[in-house]
């Protein structure tokens, strides 16, 4: 990165999603047309945006082929209609036997920037008794992607990709600046981990930190933690969506990447170990 690069706004979408695909997506739209109206040029949407629902059963019923998933078409002529860089969260989409969780962005002409599977399955179980297996479900991705945004190199990856700190470093070793976290964070590991977490994957790698994020209770008595939030590249918390539905929106300088890069090179200090 060299010169000085232009400030621009972006804006992070916190929903309730429920098992209600149609109702779901007309929400996410609308709190990026508010967005829009004060300025975002690139909006992100949460994991799982236009569909939480529980169960393997319940899962599979509502994912879509990705010629035939109505989000895909929606939020194509969002991106349009509101002449901005969308991220769309991710969408169920089948993937052979299985479902990939999936993410888009779709450039201001609608079409298809990128998309990204997300790589690590959260099989967990909590001591609260919650007990996940997205493997059962879901077939992981394999391959790290970049977008290539009018502002930066954005990192693409999913909730659960965030304890993997070696695919953030992979990904700024890329050309990354910035890297997008949408999630759908359980309320426990949430409460301990997620803003240490973000705020970390941004100190490590010198990056703006995107984290758009589902909340409250769900269909199948899921609850999500919330806390949409956007980072700087020294780690500082910039917005916090707490625990309502709505959107942050802030205006983004990448040259404080720069700065931050330049005063603690750690990108440049790696060393192979193993």
């Amino acid at each position: 990165m060299t010169g000085s690069l232009a400030r621009f706004k972006t804006a992070c979408v916190q929903v309730n999603a429920s098992d209600d695909m149609a109702a779901n997506i007309d929400e996410a739209c609308e709190l990026a047309r508010e967005a829009a109206v004060l300025g975002a040029e690139f909006v992100l949407f949460p994991e799982n945006v236009a569909m939480m629902t529980f169960g393997p059963d319940n899962i599979r019923a509502h994912a879509r082929s990705q010629d035939r998933h109505p989000a895909i078409e929606a939020f194509s002529a969002l991106a349009v209609e509101l002449d901005i860089w969308l991220h769309a969260g991710t969408l169920a989409i089948w993937n052979g036997d299985k479902i990939a969780n999936r993410s888009f962005v779709f450039s201001p002409d609608g079409k298809i920037a990128s998309t990204y599977d997300k790589i690590h399955m959260f099989d967990v179980d909590l001591a609260n008794g919650e007990s996940y297996r997205e493997s059962a479900t879901f077939s992981p991705g394999s391959e790290t992607v970049l977008v290539d945004l009018p502002w930066g190199g954005l990192g693409l990856s999913t909730c659960y990709d965030v304890r993997f700190p070696y695919l953030y470093r992979a990904l700024a070793h890329g050309g990354a600046t910035m890297l997008a976290v949408p999630a759908a964070f359980t309320v426990p590991t949430g409460e301990a981990h997620w803003h240490v977490l973000l705020r970390a994957r941004a100190i490590e790698n010198g990056c703006y930190v995107f984290a758009p994020a589902q909340t409250g209770s769900h269909a199948g008595g899921r609850k999500t933690f919330g806390h949409a939030l956007i980072i700087d590249p020294w780690g500082r918390v910039l917005a916090d969506a707490g625990d309502e539905p709505g959107f942050i929106i802030v205006d983004i300088d990448p040259n404080l990447v720069v700065e931050a890069r330049s005063q603690v090179p750690s990108l440049m200090h790696t060393r192979k170990l193993f």
